[in-house]
């Protein structure tokens, strides 16, 4: 096969669900396409009946949904918050803007979830919350995690950006903290291209999130004829996505068990398939733990070493995969050492593990055919 014949498996391609393109057309035809809209509502009831939260804001990404929950938490410049070093910019950034400190904690070498084991050290009297991320979908060691909190009086927020549809013990993730964040960009298992919710557990913050998320204002209020006239409240931005944005989102979300049967099927392909390359080649498969149940959101590989890592990239990508790294330490980037501070002990761990892994392709419409390819690809290449 010449290379201008080559297949190419994306790392990523976006699933059209079944009444997406309907309801994109109906939002647009029913005369208003501002936030807040009839597919908004739909969507946030989705979302709560999927997770158990007592309320879900859509907001216009996971970073924004991030965003609110610093300015709910009333941050002042110097307070710390504790967070996994292994996981994306929003996160760290979302808590810097409000003048918090980023305090990076290591993450375990078999889930690449924060390690509960290093959290307590990392606590002072500066400490105000604790940020989890369920690396791709697996539940961090929240029974541990949540008495942390308990004990020391801080809150407890999940960004559960990978985790919508997993659960820990039994328990939807995103439903432990007293918020969690989600995102809906095209890279997740449901999408509307740029999207976010923020789900509350505490009902105590549910009116001041909605004007938070609605300018500072109080505007969804008037709306509902609570009150005459809307003001400004308090602080807040502009973070409410458009309803067609929530008419997508409504029908992926209808769609949330084809979806998942569909990647779920890949994920478990993977798994099995790779299992003695992956032995004979010293490469390490996901580990779930007893409990957890997670989403198929993301499959990956960890490499011997960097040199591996890169060389099976560049392997994949002449046999048409295109398959990629992921999250790089955010201890040792420079808004990190700017604004952060990494626990007692470093993060040797984060370190390690962003040399080494690699991400496959993983998406609804990975069929048999291209999922054969993948793997193919895979076992033809031999860690040196």
């Amino acid at each position: 096969m010449s290379p201008t014949e080559l297949k190419t498996i994306p790392f990523n391609r976006t699933h059209i669900s079944e009444n997406e393109l309907n309801y994109l057309t109906e939002a647009v035809r029913q005369g208003s396409t501002s936030g807040d809209g009839p597919f908004t509502h739909r969507a946030a009831r989705l979302l709560r009946e999927m997770t158990g939260s007592n309320h879900a804001l859509l907001t216009t990404s996971c970073t924004h949904a991030l965003e609110m929950s610093a300015i709910l938490l009333d941050l002042r410049p110097g307070d710390e918050v504790i967070m996994p070093s292994f996981t994306f910019m929003s996160a760290a950034n979302a808590y810097a803007l409000r003048g918090a400190v980023p305090v990076f904690v290591d993450c375990r070498p078999d889930t690449l979830n924060v390690d509960e084991r290093l959290i307590e050290a990392a606590i002072t009297d500066r400490t105000r919350a604790i940020v989890v991320v369920h690396y791709a979908g697996v539940g961090c060691a929240m029974e541990i995690i949540g008495e942390l909190t308990e004990r020391h009086g801080l809150a407890l927020v999940e960004d559960n950006a990978h985790g919508l549809g997993g659960f820990y013990q039994g328990r939807p993730l995103g439903s432990f903290g007293c918020m969690s964040t989600q995102s809906f960009h095209e890279t997740k298992n449901v999408q509307c291209g740029e999207g976010g919710a923020l789900l509350l557990n505490d009902a105590g913050l549910v009116a001041r999130a909605e004007i938070i998320r609605e300018k500072g204002t109080d505007r969804s209020r008037f709306f509902r004829g609570q009150v005459d006239k809307y003001r400004w409240i308090d602080i807040g931005s502009s973070y409410l996505p458009s309803d067609v944005l929530a008419a997508q989102l409504t029908s992926q979300l209808e769609s949330f068990e084809k979806i998942q049967f569909r990647r779920h099927t890949a994920w478990h392909g993977y798994h099995k398939e790779l299992a003695d390359w992956a032995t004979k080649n010293g490469v390490s498969q996901p580990m779930i733990p007893d409990g957890c149940a997670h989403p198929a959101h993301l499959y990956y590989l960890l490499l011997p070493d960097l040199e591996n890592r890169q060389a099976f990239i560049s392997h994949l990508s002449s046999r048409g995969v295109q398959a990629t790294f992921h999250y790089q330490p955010l201890h040792t980037a420079p808004a990190g050492v700017r604004y952060g501070r990494v626990a007692s002990g470093g993060c040797p761990v984060t370190e390690d593990v962003a040399d080494r892994l690699v991400r496959l392709p993983l998406f609804a419409d990975l069929d048999e055919a291209d999922m054969t390819h993948v793997i193919d690809a895979v076992q033809t290449y031999r860690v040196s």
